[in-house]
């Protein structure tokens, strides 16, 4: 009898497309790519191991983004930003989540994702709560905060808000988490954690109080943490050892 043998699975290059899309990113965040560098396509497509036309379509993307920039003679290359261009895209973000979170106040957040918020706090709780906030905790905290911020986008039950978010948060350094790694060798690191943390809180007593105002106020005020934490990033040689990619901000005069 011919052993039988298990039927090879493609991947739809619509999948491929998506993951290049993420691995490009974080290739650009992290300083592999280099600000101002022409992306080679044939030597991604060799690095990622994928086709030319998912690759194509994940820099078409990432132009989309703003991460990349058309070249006139054809290509991409990777873009620089302005810190003004940055501060904008986290107000940006601040605003859309300000009226996500009235939205779920004045309609009424369905109490499942209301739960799930609140046990998502319980969890940043029990990391904050350690004594010493390690590589591994810091990146407990950003899941669990991307986590909450999604969350809280779902609250609103507004198919058009989180089409909006989704697309604001993918805004170079706009993601709520794009900067806290900064928090990480900050001195003040726990205390600012600690505020952040205490506005996750009180946006869900306003969102469950059904208070848009407050939760909307709440939610802006948020973001601000990220603006000092874009500041301090920028300023700081040393945290550019940590965070390659803020080499692609140029620091206003």
């Amino acid at each position: 009898m011919n052993a039988r043998t298990s039927p090879v699975v493609v991947e739809p290059e619509s999948s491929q497309a998506v993951k290049a899309q993420v691995r490009l990113r974080e290739m650009v965040l992290a300083g592999e790519l280099p600000a101002g560098a022409r992306i080679a396509e044939l030597a991604i497509v060799d690095r990622l191991g994928v086709s030319r036309t998912p690759i194509r379509a994940a820099l078409m993307r990432l132009e989309q983004e703003g991460l990349l920039e058309s070249l006139p003679g054809g290509g991409y290359a990777v873009r620089t930003f302005s810190e003004r261009d940055v501060s904008d895209s986290i107000e940006l973000r601040g605003t859309v989540e300000g009226l996500a979170a009235r939205l779920a106040a004045e309609r009424g957040a369905p109490a499942v994702i209301l739960a799930e918020a609140r046990q998502c706090v319980e969890r940043i709780d029990a990391v904050l709560a350690r004594t010493r906030l390690d590589d591994k905790a810091f990146g407990r905290y950003v899941e669990l905060n991307q986590k909450f911020h999604a969350l809280l986008s779902e609250m609103a039950g507004s198919a058009v808000i989180a089409r909006e978010l989704d697309r604001v948060v993918k805004l170079p350094f706009a993601s709520p988490s794009a900067f806290v790694h900064v928090q990480a060798n900050s001195e003040r690191s726990r205390d600012v954690l600690a505020v952040a943390q205490d506005q996750h809180r009180q946006v869900l007593e306003a969102i469950d109080a059904h208070e848009g105002a407050r939760a909307e106020a709440i939610m802006r005020e948020h973001s601000r943490i990220a603006q000092r934490n874009l500041r301090d990033a920028v300023r700081s040689h040393a945290l550019h050892r940590h965070m390659p990619g803020v080499g692609l901000i140029r620091q206003r005069a």
